[in-house]
């Protein structure tokens, strides 16, 4: 007989029985207390405060717009439309771009590369106070434009092609995605989280040089050495964009501001962050925002643009200006004392 392993077997049916045990008391006592307390309370007086023990306080996260869910539109029709309008935006290229199945009038770039999760990131650029805010007067072009133009403005800036006809079935479902996203908002508002995050400016010009090793090492293994983007298998959209060179956003697009494309990177960017945690720090990514847009991209007119030139922008990297300041320092700043001199101008 082997001694050893009888005795092995005892000792886990013992463990095993122990467990048991253990388990049923934990039961049993768990069952006592809701017992006694529910005696308790229903010997209360009547109206009797309960007190309630106090939980700790949990810091209240900021209350952030969040897109309707899709599950909730019960018309099929407009889901439909709601759908092919966020694949618009999705896969732009897929539909739009150079090798497009409905038309071909873009870079091969997508709507999302630009307004991240399909227009739905907390400060991801996103669509959520769109339809509350348009139509609306736009000092670039000094006129009130809808949703529509608003969209072309995009075909034709940042993805460097040309305008969606205005009653087209696309225009119509990426202008309904859009409207919809915003449809909780109020009117006139633009909630938290919208747009992009805002940051501090520097006290020096943004520095290309730096921007450059931290391209180097932060961004370069998505976007290429010479920011040629990385492509999908299929060769028709860009797993990751083309931050410059003739596949990029032109000169004219929104990005190509400083303050605008360092406010992006910093709560967006490298892919995974979030605005509430980031990687960069701001200093950094007015340096990589000035690296990126230092590099050769496609061109636009943009002599239309900003009629009345006192309007523009501070970062506006293209003259003339009202304000004694180089298209320079309009470009890379320091911002702070072109600020001051339009403020000074403005109290006397």
């Amino acid at each position: 007989m082997d001694y050893g392993k009888d005795l092995s077997r005892d000792f886990i049916r013992v463990v095993r029985l122990l467990m048991v045990a253990l388990t049923a008391s934990i039961v049993l006592m768990t069952a006592l207390i809701f017992w006694v307390g529910g005696l308790w309370r229903e010997h209360l007086p009547q109206g009797a405060p309960v007190v309630q023990q106090a939980l700790p306080s949990a810091k209240k996260a900021p209350d952030y717009w969040h897109p309707p869910d899709l599950a909730t539109v019960s018309d099929k029709a407009m889901l439909e439309q709601l759908l092919y309008g966020r694949e618009l935006i999705t896969h732009t290229a897929k539909y739009l771009g150079p090798g497009g199945s409905v038309l071909k009038i873009s870079n091969g770039m997508n709507c999302q590369n630009c307004h991240l999760d399909a227009g739905t990131k907390t400060f991801g650029n996103n669509y959520g106070a769109v339809s509350s805010t348009y139509p609306k007067f736009r000092a670039r072009s000094g006129t009130v434009e809808s949703i529509e133009k608003r969209v072309n403005d995009c075909f034709e800036r940042s993805l460097n092609g040309k305008a969606l006809e205005g009653d087209s079935p696309e225009m119509k479902a990426m202008v309904a995605y859009i409207e919809w996203l915003g449809s909780t908002v109020t009117k006139d508002e633009a909630p938290k989280g919208t747009g992009l995050v805002k940051m501090q400016t520097l006290e020096r010009a943004a520095d290309p040089a730096k921007g450059k090793v931290l391209y180097e090492t932060q961004c370069l293994v998505c976007h290429g050495k010479n920011g040629e983007g990385l492509k999908m298998p299929d060769g028709k959209e860009y797993q990751f964009p083309p931050l410059w060179g003739e596949n990029s956003y032109n000169h004219g697009a929104g990005l190509y501001r400083l303050s605008s494309f360092a406010q992006f990177i910093r709560a967006n960017m490298p892919l995974g962050v979030t605005h509430d945690s980031p990687l960069l720090s701001e200093e950094e990514s007015w340096d990589i925002a000035a690296y990126v847009n230092s590099q050769p991209r496609p061109g636009k007119d943009i002599s239309k643009d900003w009629p009345d030139i006192s309007l523009k922008p501070v970062d506006h990297p293209f003259g003339p200006y009202s304000d004694p300041f180089s298209e320079a320092q309009h470009k890379y700043g320091p911002f702070e004392p072109i600020r001051k001199f339009y403020a000074e101008k403005k109290s006397k």
